[in-house]
């Protein structure tokens, strides 16, 4: 099988899993404000990936189907930064300025935040 191939069904494999962690989240925060389930998934995924990339860079011997597993295809099916932005500008369609503003920031700059501390806790 192509390296190619190999590698999709792989990065496939992870994202399922990722993704079916990722609804199950949002069931559990569906009652919420509006757009809340979406910046928990995305900062949880932030800080795991940030993990999985420390961990990946301290090992001599990470192999790199994990990280294609684990980090393209896991952490990619969990996170939504595509609804982030979907939940955002409903926001800004409803008129709810400042609730954008929070929920913009925080995701940004937390997500960062978040991602560097799981690097740096892992490396």
């Amino acid at each position: 099988m192509p390296e190619i191939i190999k590698n999709i069904l792989i990065a496939g494999s992870g994202s399922f899993i990722g993704g079916a962690a990722r609804y199950f989240v949002m069931e559990l925060m569906k009652n919420c404000s509006k757009g809340w389930g979406t910046i928990a998934v995305n900062l949880a995924g932030c800080f795991l990936i940030g993990v999985l990339w420390g961990v990946s860079v301290r090992q001599q011997g990470w192999n790199p189907t994990w990280t294609t597993f684990l980090i393209a295809g896991v952490c990619g099916g969990f996170t939504t930064f595509s609804t982030f932005s979907k939940d955002a500008l409903g926001m800004l369609q409803d008129g709810d300025i400042a609730s954008f503003f929070a929920y913009a920031a925080t995701s940004i700059i937390a997500g960062i935040a978040l991602t560097a501390i799981g690097y740096c806790i892992a490396k």
